[in-house]
């Protein structure tokens, strides 16, 4: 005689479903307001009935045009190899700029206004300046990326510093352990989500730098592309080239949101 026993069904917990019906809202209520931007967009040019504000199905078609004819994968590997340099910079100006200001009072006094005027000063600024010191080139998309980048990484590295238990580096000098060590077990984990941090909010602010920087003097790219279509006069370009920039931007964000979230999950289990 056998038995059957049934396994247990496991059902959603509301603790479980409660995000998911959250998230599913957040979802709704941005494609509502996407289509009615878009509709409302369609009714002004409709009104307008003028090149200077084309129909959303004609910038659409562009978009299109543009990625089907290979210019949009030639631009923006251009543009994000461009802000690729100048970050790596950023990071390696970044770094011990933001470890001096967290393990030094006396730095964080002396860099903290550098810092903060480096990160508010107008994007037109750099790309004029930019301009002029480096003429029509990459070299002044790199160096403004950097220089945009570095506050953030700084700052955020610097909170990090600040982040680390004290009681668990007078340990660390009780049992003689070596600098090496203490730099790779307990600042790295430590800075490594405040550096992530920060590279989020300086790729935000040095993307859109750095078109700004094409659209003066700039060869390729994006913001080069932007300044093209306003010379000839091409709404329609233009706004599918921004389209395209904003789609890129958002996708990378989110990308690097995900990344933030794979990687330091295990400081929200431990919370």
């Amino acid at each position: 005689m056998s038995t059957n026993t049934a396994a247990p069904q496991l059902k959603p917990t509301s603790a479980t479903s409660a995000p998911r019906s959250r998230q599913t809202a957040r979802w709704a209520i941005s494609l509502a307001t996407l289509a009615a931007a878009l509709v409302a967009w369609a009714v002004v040019a409709a009104a307008i009935d003028d090149n200077i504000v084309p129909r959303p199905l004609e910038v659409f078609a562009r978009v299109i045009d543009i990625v089907a004819s290979g210019e949009a994968a030639s631009n923006f590997a251009t543009t994000l190899a461009k802000i690729g340099a100048g970050f790596a910079l950023a990071v390696a100006a970044g770094l011990p700029l933001g470890f001096l200001m967290g393990r030094s009072s006396f730095m964080n006094s002396y860099l903290s206004l550098p810092m903060f005027v480096l990160g508010n000063v107008p994007g037109l600024t750099y790309a004029v300046f930019a301009l002029v010191i480096f003429g029509v080139g990459p070299g002044g998309p790199i160096v403004v990326s950097a220089l945009v980048a570095v506050p953030f990484i700084a700052i955020n590295v610097a909170e990090g510093v600040r982040s680390v238990d004290g009681d668990l580096l007078r340990m660390c000098e009780a049992f003689e352990r070596s600098p090496r060590d203490v730099l790779r077990h307990v600042y790295l984990p430590a800075v490594s989500a405040f550096v992530l941090v920060g590279v989020r909010y300086g790729f935000a602010m040095a993307w859109k730098v750095e078109a700004l920087t094409e659209v003066f003097g700039a060869q390729n790219g994006v913001g080069f592309m932007i300044r093209k279509a306003y010379q000839e006069f091409q709404v329609d370009d233009m706004l599918a080239w921004t389209m395209l920039f904003v789609i890129v931007m958002v996708l990378i964000e989110r990308g690097l949101g995900s990344l933030e979230h794979r990687l330091f999950a295990w400081r929200k289990e431990l919370a």
